[in-house]
């Protein structure tokens, strides 16, 4: 199913069409040189860095603005989320979790505007957040532990059926970009499908209990898809943290028993 929107019509029609066609490349008829998709999240990123750069000019320790008051709000329920999920270090991981949240939030909500749609009703929008999230996990994981020990982390405890959870393991860490962008893509697009369904057949008042429900599911599968996300940066350096917490314990019984005063 092609999507559509005004916004992304206008836009193609007056900006970009007319610039591709000066840098000679040929147009069919119907098609323009940007899909729809791809022009609502250049408008998601280019209102996210204006607000960004607003927002920065008043933000205040002694004064602080409403809308600095909900930022606060926002950015510290998902960091205390991360803290409990991720553990200690969860603040550099919280650039990552952060923007997440709040492009998938808006691109899940921007299809009940009329004139928009939601670009992570498409799956290609769907599918490269979802690999983006499996090569940054990843990465940590290689990052924390090393090579060899990351791989070591997909062996499990029991030596003789290694071989066999490292490759259960393996398929089930290549599934999991496929289910994050599937569960998103299926529950935006069916959302958008049902409310434009019902634009169609009554009255436009008709579909606003359905848009209700339809923002509570966006922030819902926004939610949804950042805490699996702390969940897999968490189980990629989780050893890790293990075996800091053990030496420091370790540490700390050689500590006393070199020391009966402080022991007693």
């Amino acid at each position: 199913m092609h999507e559509t929107s005004a916004v992304g019509n206008i836009l193609n029609t007056y900006l970009f069409d007319p610039i591709a066609r000066a840098a000679g490349v040929h147009l069919e008829h119907g098609h323009h040189a940007v899909p729809d998709h791809i022009v609502i999240i250049l408008l998601i990123a280019i209102a996210l860095i204006l607000f960004a750069w607003w927002l920065r000019g008043k933000l205040s320790v002694e004064n602080p603005g409403k809308v600095q008051h909900l930022v606060e709000v926002i950015f510290i329920a998902i960091q205390n989320l991360m803290r409990e999920v991720i553990g200690p270090e969860y603040r550099r991981f919280t650039p990552l979790i952060c923007t997440l949240a709040i492009y998938i939030l808006i691109g899940n909500i921007l299809g009940m505007i009329p004139g928009f749609i939601s670009p992570t009703s498409n799956l290609n929008i769907t599918a490269a957040c979802g690999l983006s999230v499996f090569v940054y996990y990843n990465y940590q994981g290689f990052r924390k532990q090393g090579f060899l020990g990351y791989l070591k982390h997909f062996c499990g405890p029991v030596l003789w059926i290694a071989p066999l959870l490292f490759v259960i393991e393996i398929i089930s860490h290549m599934a999991r970009p496929f289910s994050l962008s599937v569960r998103l893509f299926g529950n935006i697009f069916a959302e958008e499908l049902i409310i434009g369904s019902l634009n169609e057949l009554f009255p436009f008042i008709a579909s606003i209990p359905v848009m209700f429900l339809g923002l509570f599911a966006s922030t819902i599968q926004a939610f949804i898809f950042i805490l699996l996300t702390m969940v897999y940066i968490s189980g990629a350096v989780e050893q890790a943290h293990e075996e800091g917490h053990g030496e420091g314990h370790k540490e700390s019984t050689v500590h006393q028993s070199a020391d009966p005063v402080a022991a007693v």
